[in-house]
């Protein structure tokens, strides 16, 4: 047997918090074994091949394996030979029940390893804005679950000690047995008027908070609507959040925002928009895959020295014009006689990562840019070299000809819809008006959309904003039926972003409601 487990902490969603060792063990995973609460976004790092597999039960899915059938599970696809992650919420042996699929695993004679994670105990109630310790409210810290099979029954815990110990309580899983939780902490001594909050979808887009006092609280979380997973924090540390919240205060708090761009190019995007607080939903519309004829490609990478000009359109065409480079084994000092052309930032910014600076680059995302950026060149008689998509508009090229270049286009890769698109939860969302905001980088992210979702759930009152990279992409919007809301200044995923949130802050969206205050 040369499988092995790893036990891993997720962190509390955020998945900034994900360890570098995490992240490397999700990497090198055959299966991986993770709760159901674990943020879709952590699942990035899995290799496309891997076996994914969502565990435990929600309060409204009662068909998910339970622990023994989890155990049974992580045993057997390690004795088939397989690196195996088992993926918890938060640590893994805090209330996540690791110690016990640690002993099982010992018992089986399988290698384990144990990778702590961020715990929402601890990290949760810091994104609210409550630490849980300060010199002038708490030095002792009391962490416990609030989990009970019993709806209403609060859990088996020592309360007389809980009630008049001081410092602070923190409760996991609690949000269940709120009210029981609370009014066994006031029965036996703890009083009613003490602070006391709970933090909803902790360290995500859709964090929300309630502060109180212990006995309003259960009251209070019921009307603001919050629902599991939540943190529940008990003590007069909780005053401090007035002062010092930090994470709701980003503009886009509690937005949720669809990507639409390739995975692998997703991650630029996503990030920014995390950063400024929003919930990103990962939906890649396209796939790159190589070109029809490959070899058309390779000839025009080991003939580029010839021309007077490459002309790359996309950040996309670099990366795959430069993997060909070094994959046929050539030089990019061969392409020195040539002089390279880029159309936007964000394409002129991946030639230069490979330490190639481009003659001429467009301000503009679109072809009319570099166009215009070309119109003290010469162009009579000068050979062009285009690798682009497949599908690309033929404004360039047909520019360029009439300039007088000879330009010679080559396919340098193709946009499909992804084999493993399922739109119908985010149609579902969709329709549910529970997605606020569409963002596009290019017309084929468009165009795969519209085909995936349907346009009928996206022309409907409520519909989300639609943020577009550039006007090329917006016009394409446009034709399909969406009435476009955003289109930044730049062309870049940082300005696609700001103009996102300008956008929503101009709207009022940047005030926290009575829910989170």
């Amino acid at each position: 047997m040369s499988g092995r487990v790893f036990l891993v902490g997720a962190g509390p969603g955020d998945p900034g918090l994900l360890t570098v060792r995490a992240e490397r063990c999700l990497a090198a995973a055959d299966v991986v074994v993770h709760d159901y609460l674990v943020g879709t976004r952590l699942l990035e790092c899995v290799r496309p091949d891997a076996e994914v597999i969502a565990v435990g039960r929600s309060h409204e899915d009662e068909e998910r394996l339970g622990q023994a059938e989890i155990e049974t599970l992580l045993v057997a696809r390690a004795r088939a030979g397989k690196t195996v992650v088992r993926l918890k919420n938060g640590d893994p042996f805090l209330l996540g029940r690791g110690g016990e699929e640690a002993e099982t695993l010992a018992r089986a004679g399988v290698p384990f390893e144990v990778v702590p994670g961020v715990s929402s105990a601890f990290a949760v109630p810091a994104y609210a804005g409550i630490p849980l310790t300060h010199r002038d409210h708490a030095s002792l810290v009391t962490i416990a679950t609030g989990h009970q099979a019993d709806e209403g029954t609060p859990p088996a815990l020592p309360w007389e000690a809980l009630a008049r110990q001081g410092g602070t309580l923190v409760f996991l899983m609690g949000m269940r047995q709120l009210e029981a939780i609370t009014a066994a902490l006031v029965a036996h001594g703890l009083a009613a008027a003490t602070p006391a909050a709970v933090v909803c979808h902790g360290t995500t887009g859709g964090q929300r908070t309630v502060v109180a006092t212990l006995g309003t609280l259960a009251e209070r979380a019921r009307a603001a609507g919050l629902a599991a997973p939540g943190v529940v924090v008990v003590g007069s540390v909780v005053g401090l959040r007035e002062r010092i919240a930090w994470f709701e205060r980003r503009p886009l708090l509690g937005r949720r925002v669809v990507v639409t761009r390739p995975r692998a190019q997703a991650a630029a995007l996503a990030e920014r928009l995390e950063t400024a607080g929003a919930e990103v939903v990962l939906f890649p519309t396209i796939v790159l895959v190589p070109p029809p004829d490959p070899a058309a490609l390779d000839r025009a990478v080991a003939a580029a020295a010839g021309y007077d000009w490459i002309v790359f359109t996309s950040a996309n065409g670099v990366r795959v014009f430069f993997e060909r480079v070094g994959a046929l084994g050539r030089d990019i000092r061969e392409l020195k006689p040539a002089r390279l052309a880029a159309i936007g930032p964000e394409t002129a910014a991946e030639l230069e990562r490979r330490l190639v600076r481009p003659a001429v680059r467009a301000a503009e995302f679109r072809a009319e840019g570099l166009l215009a950026a070309l119109a003290g060149e010469s162009l009579a008689g000068r050979r062009v070299l285009l690798p682009r998509a497949a599908g690309a508009r033929a404004v360039l090229p047909d520019t360029l000809r009439a300039r007088g270049a000879v330009v010679d286009e080559v396919i340098a890769y193709q946009a499909v819809t992804p084999p493993d698109a399922d739109p119908a939860s985010l149609r579902a969302a969709l329709e549910a008006g529970a997605i606020d905001a569409l963002t596009f980088t290019s017309s084929s992210t468009v165009e795969r959309f519209v085909a995936l979702v349907g346009r009928e759930a996206l022309v409907r009152d409520g519909r989300p904003v639609v943020a577009c990279i550039g006007p090329v992409t917006a016009d394409t919007a446009r034709a399909l039926g969406l009435a476009v809301d955003v289109v930044p200044a730049a062309y870049t995923t940082a300005a696609l972003t700001a103009a996102l949130v300008d956008h929503f802050c101009k709207g009022g969206a940047g005030r926290l409601d009575e829910g989170r205050r």
